[in-house]
């Protein structure tokens, strides 16, 4: 019995991780070119039942944690060393392989939509609390993964021998920093009902304190 209990579990398991291989790209696709719509369906995705939740695109964590995934899949197939691995000093002890420094880039990017998610939630005039907190949090996740794809792609790139690489890897960067910024105006002035460029002040504060975030924890874990 415990064995086809087992066996169950494994049927599940790999139609779920199989099921990625579809839906990553068709929630990339989603997320970059109608991020505006996908992130207005979360609230309609909240309200149903949660086996039902998330049918046709991947959840907004599981995204971003995925999309983090393929950008470190793609340093390691141009054959760069991960830094923080690399380091055995201090904080940067603690992540000696591929998987705890995944788990830390996901933390570390997902304090983008946490606090972009939080400034909107105060900008609302609603009460900030984890039940406030939740929707806007995974809203901003979708917008986020192809930040951070975007991001450590460039970064990469950027990082390649070939100058036409390294080049790519620069305007990537750019390119991937104002859409963000644009993605994110949009959705600020259309949730919060002000104009774009008051929007636009707003996402600015929130990517500050994400990148001295990121900063922070990038001095820590390679100091």
């Amino acid at each position: 019995m415990d064995f086809m209990k087992w066996l169950n579990s494994l049927d599940e398991l790999l139609y779920e991780v199989m099921s990625w291989l579809l839906f990553f790209p068709i929630t990339l696709w989603r997320a970059t070119f109608r991020p505006i719509v996908i992130m207005t369906e979360i609230d309609a995705e909240a309200a149903l039942p949660e086996d039902q939740q998330y049918s046709s695109v991947l959840s907004p964590p599981l995204f971003l944690a995925l999309s983090l995934l393929l950008s470190h899949t793609v340093a390691t197939a141009l054959g760069q060393t991960d830094l923080i691995i690399a380091n055995h000093h201090g904080l940067a002890d603690l992540v000696n392989d591929n998987a705890s420094a995944l788990v830390l880039r996901v933390v570390v990017f997902a304090a983008f939509p946490l606090f972009l998610a939080a400034r909107l939630i105060r900008r609302s005039g609603v009460k900030l609390d984890r039940a406030t907190l939740q929707q806007p949090f995974y809203e901003q996740c979708y917008p986020a993964a192809v930040f951070a794809l975007g991001l450590s792609l460039s970064a990469s790139l950027g990082a390649d021998h070939h100058q036409s690489l390294a080049t790519i890897g620069r305007w990537l960067a750019v390119v991937t920093l104002l859409n963000y910024w644009i993605v994110e105006a949009r959705w600020f002035a259309k949730v919060l009902g002000i104009g774009y460029l008051q929007a636009a002040g707003n996402v600015l504060i929130g990517m500050l304190e994400g990148a001295v975030f990121l900063f922070c924890v990038g001095y820590l874990f390679t100091r």
